[in-house]
């Protein structure tokens, strides 16, 4: 692949994994709560959802899922149904003071892990965006698999890199909000963020 080619994906990689969605909903959410470092388990199921999504349309199954309406319509209320899960959950979550998180407390790594690698597995506004986006950064002379699996590096790392920046920048902004009163508040904050990602993600169309 052409290096100006591969630059044109890093720039658009970048501009996706900035945009506002439910992966950025989930960092922010995690990095208030428990700080960059032990964000990084949820960072990095995002990134597994990710790769499977690159998998998904390096196989075919991106294209069957962007044509037909009902694959695309269940997998999209999957979806749905499961980030309004998380904004309840959020919503109903014990008000545990973050100091007690930041000493190694409550920090449910696993779980976390999983949920993040859901998000981005059950998001299919991603699957179409990558069948629409890779077709033209793969050059159909040459094999495709190692081209798609230059892309899907380069894709993880950029979100994993964007990611930990809004993690760390949550963290900061957590410096303040310690008491258990601030910690209500951020679980209904971050929750209703979740009810809101559900939202428009029940209004996304092909």
């Amino acid at each position: 692949m052409p290096i100006e080619q591969w630059l044109t994906f890093v720039l658009a990689s970048v501009l996706i994994s900035i945009a506002p969605g439910s992966g950025m909903v989930n960092t922010l959410s995690n990095g208030m709560v428990y700080g960059l470092r032990h964000s990084l388990p949820s960072i990095l199921g995002l990134q597994l959802g990710l790769a499977a999504q690159f998998l998904i349309v390096g196989i075919g199954l991106g294209a069957l899922l962007a044509s037909s309406e009902a694959a695309f319509t269940l997998v999209k209320w999957l979806g749905v149904g499961y980030l309004a899960w998380l904004g309840v959950m959020r919503w109903r979550q014990p008000s545990i003071p973050l100091n007690q998180y930041r000493e190694g407390k409550n920090l449910e790594y696993g779980r976390r892990f999983r949920q993040s690698a859901l998000i981005n597995l059950t998001n299919p506004k991603a699957t179409v965006f990558l069948v629409a986006l890779l077709p033209q950064f793969i050059d159909p002379s040459r094999p495709q698999l190692p081209q798609i699996g230059l892309l899907a590096a380069t894709g993880i790392g950029v979100d994993l890199t964007v990611m930990c920046g809004y993690a760390w920048l949550a963290q900061q902004a957590a410096r303040w909000l310690q008491s258990e009163r601030h910690q209500r508040q951020i679980n209904r904050i971050t929750g209703s963020l979740f009810l809101l990602a559900a939202g428009l993600m029940a209004g996304y169309r092909r």
